[in-house]
C-alpha cells in the first residue's frame, strides 16, 4: 500500500502564490508517476500536473502551464505542486496522486490523497 498526504492548501488572493506538498510512504516501486489533480464544485476531476519517476518529466494542463511547476525530493519522497499567479477560477481541491501510466485520466492512478482546498479570492 502507498500512503499520500496533501498539505499546503489555503486561502489566498487572486495573483498570490501556494505550494502544495505530497508526502508518499510506504511500498515503492522502481518507476511510477505522480499527479497532482484537483476538482472544483460540480465539476470532474482533472490533472493539472504530472511528473515521471525516474525519468523527472513533467506536463501540464493547458490552464496551468506557466504558472505552476512540479517537482520533487527523492529523499524526502515528496511531490511539490508550485502555484504562481493564481486566479479564482483555480479554486479546487486538490489531490495527489500515484499511478503507473502518464496519464490524465483519473482512473489510471491507483493511490490518492485525501485532498486538500485551494481557494482563490478576486
Amino acid at each position: 500500500q502507498v500512503q499520500l498526504v496533501e498539505s499546503g492548501g489555503g486561502l489566498v488572493q487572486a495573483g498570490g502564490s501556494l505550494r502544495l506538498s505530497c508526502a508518499a510512504s510506504g511500498r515503492t516501486f522502481s518507476s511510477y508517476v505522480m499527479g497532482w489533480f484537483r476538482q472544483a464544485p460540480g465539476k470532474e476531476r482533472e490533472l493539472s500536473a504530472v511528473i515521471n519517476w525516474p525519468s523527472g518529466n513533467t506536463d501540464y494542463a493547458d490552464s496551468v502551464k506557466g504558472r505552476f511547476t512540479i517537482s520533487r525530493d527523492n529523499a524526502k519522497n515528496t511531490v511539490y505542486l508550485q502555484m504562481n499567479s493564481l486566479k479564482p477560477e483555480d479554486t479546487a481541491v486538490y489531490y495527489c496522486a500515484r499511478g503507473y501510466l502518464q496519464s490524465s485520466r483519473a482512473s489510471d492512478y491507483s493511490y490518492w490523497g485525501q485532498g486538500t482546498q485551494v481557494t482563490v479570492s478576486s
